[in-house]
């Protein structure tokens, strides 16, 4: 599969997962508990991958699956990471609105090439950090509400601790993100058998988030397994297979693309998310998000076109051999 497939159905995924959770909801409610729907997402991909690697182990020549200690530790990491980003990001709704967060929330693009560059050794080009920049401030664009509303004078009116750690969570974002990538390009090993280590992690910590929840909660609503499908309709289901499907394209991504392609790919599908509300959810389109569209596309080309298509270089020009004059030896020396 080529890698912009994978970005292309990353995106569609993405854009839809937003839209299946708002159809989840019941008057505006959670009927389940969503807290689970983290861990049977992990359930899922750990079983995909698990079957597929056992379709592999049939097939000749065998597969490399590193097994040694030194290397399996380091999968847990990831998980470690994205539990740590789940609660500065709950801490961060604390002190910044919710239109504020998501404005917030773009600056983990920025960080991810900052990253991406520091502990992968990628080199960026002047025109690609342009147009990684670019796509920053177009999907902070389409974010930013009409003048004169309140949420807009409220972007700046937060605390302190509010940017902060919304700045941390971004580098935390960024940080799990640009990791993984760097496990799953370390050696050769099978994306299968990769992912089996990864989410068999993944699994067992969303578990033991569900625990501490529960006792949080002094266990008002009973363990975490004795309700673990109540309120659970066609559309959560939906749910918990579109983020498990999102995650296996982002682990292919990571092992042959890397991270920038998969925020671009997340970053199209937030723009067509809005695009999408327009059409179920009677949202109204505003200036800002067309030209945050329109920036993001200009970005998207940016970064992955040709440089001799962007600056216009002009095609090389080959000699033509029978116009060429040959210069004996005699008249070089009456020169």
């Amino acid at each position: 599969m080529k890698w912009y497939i994978a970005a292309f159905l990353l995106t569609v995924l993405t854009s839809s997962e937003g839209i299946l959770t708002t159809l989840s909801q019941s008057n505006g409610k959670y009927k389940y508990d969503y807290a689970t729907v983290p861990f049977l997402a992990e359930v899922f991909k750990l079983i995909i991958s698990s079957v597929f690697l056992w379709r592999e182990c049939k097939k000749l020549p065998p597969l490399k699956m590193t097994t040694d200690w030194k290397t399996v530790r380091l999968f847990p990491i990831p998980s470690v990471i994205y539990l740590i980003h789940n609660n500065v990001q709950f801490a961060t709704l604390m002190y910044l609105d919710t239109s504020t967060y998501q404005i917030m929330g773009n600056l983990k693009i920025v960080t991810t090439g900052i990253l991406f560059r520091l502990f992968l050794k990628k080199k960026l080009s002047n025109l690609q950090w342009m147009a990684i920049i670019l796509l920053a401030v177009g999907t902070t664009m389409s974010q930013v509400k009409g003048c004169g509303e309140a949420s807009c004078d409220s972007l700046f009116s937060a605390p302190i601790q509010g940017y902060m750690l919304g700045i941390l969570s971004a580098c935390l974002s960024a940080l799990a993100g640009v990791y993984t990538e760097f496990l799953m390009k370390q050696n050769n090993d099978s994306l299968y058998w990769q992912n089996v280590q990864l989410y068999t992690f993944g699994a067992i910590l969303n578990m033991a988030q569900l625990v501490v929840d529960d006792f949080r909660a002094g266990y008002e609503k009973g363990p975490w397994w004795q309700r673990l499908f109540n309120g659970y309709s066609i559309t959560t289901w939906m749910v918990v297979l579109n983020l498990g499907s999102t995650g296996l394209l982002v682990s292919w991504l990571m092992k042959y693309a890397d991270n920038i392609v998969k925020v671009y790919s997340t970053s199209m599908a937030m723009l067509l998310t809005m695009v999408l509300s327009v059409f179920l959810f009677s949202f109204k389109p505003t200036l800002q998000l067309f030209l945050g569209i329109i920036i993001c596309m200009m970005s998207l080309h940016m970064y992955f076109a040709p440089p001799s298509m962007l600056v216009g270089l002009p095609p090389t020009v080959r000699s033509d051999p029978d116009s060429l004059v040959i210069v004996s030896d005699d008249h070089k020396a009456e020169s």
